[in-house]
């Protein structure tokens, strides 16, 4: 009769996982994919936002370079014979500007930048070389009656504000507008034009200074 083995000893024992060690086990894997969830959430959640960091700072360069291509292009005083050339009226900036086109003579073009219910637009009128129909537009915009149909630049804008450097010093833009009829005389003309624009979800705003036409 041969021997057994003793089933409890020697170098071929086989032992398998306690209940407990399991347990241990799966807390130990939860706990590293939640680790690792939450990290991954937070990556998305970076990328996300700085995503749309990218596209506010985005907007905002083109919102600033359209307006830098008007304000170097601002109406001479002698050619609108002593009409406004640019005003602050109730945070709407408007001005006049010069419009060069391939053989065409220049012409006048009133442009509009405003704010509201946190969205910034521009607005340009017609091209003319009449001062009368110059007139009209202008009016119609003061008056904010032009149905010109605007351009978005800029979204979640909170706040907008503007000054104007004129003889030697800054105004906070609060500049009345003189009716172009061309029988006043015209405010001094400003020569830098200050803009601070502030966006959703930043404490500081974003300001730009801007030389008017050829000062």
């Amino acid at each position: 009769m041969r021997n057994v083995p003793n089933a409890g000893g020697g170098a071929g024992r086989q032992r398998g996982l306690t209940l407990i060690e399991l347990l241990v086990a799966i807390s130990v894997l939860g706990i590293v994919a939640v680790l690792g969830w939450r990290g991954l959430d937070s990556i998305v959640r970076s990328r996300v936002a700085l995503t749309g960091e990218m596209e506010q700072t985005r907007g905002m360069q083109i919102a600033f370079a359209q307006l830098q291509n008007d304000s170097a292009h601002l109406a001479d005083p002698l050619t609108l014979q002593n009409r406004t050339a640019l005003a602050i009226v109730q945070g709407r900036l408007m001005l006049v500007r010069t419009v060069f086109a391939e053989n065409q003579p220049s012409r006048l073009q009133v442009i509009t930048y405003q704010l509201r219910d946190g969205l910034l637009t521009r607005r340009e009128s017609a091209a003319t070389r009449d001062l009368r129909e110059l007139d009209t537009l202008w009016m119609a915009v003061a008056k904010d009656i032009d149905t010109t149909e605007p351009v978005k630049l800029q979204s979640e804008v909170t706040a907008m504000a503007m000054r104007l450097w004129v003889s030697g010093s800054w105004r906070d833009g609060t500049v009345a507008l003189t009716p172009a009829t061309g029988t006043t005389a015209s405010p001094p003309a400003p020569a830098g034009l200050e803009v601070t624009l502030k966006l959703r979800g930043r404490d500081t705003g974003i300001q730009k200074i801007f030389l008017l036409g050829a000062a």
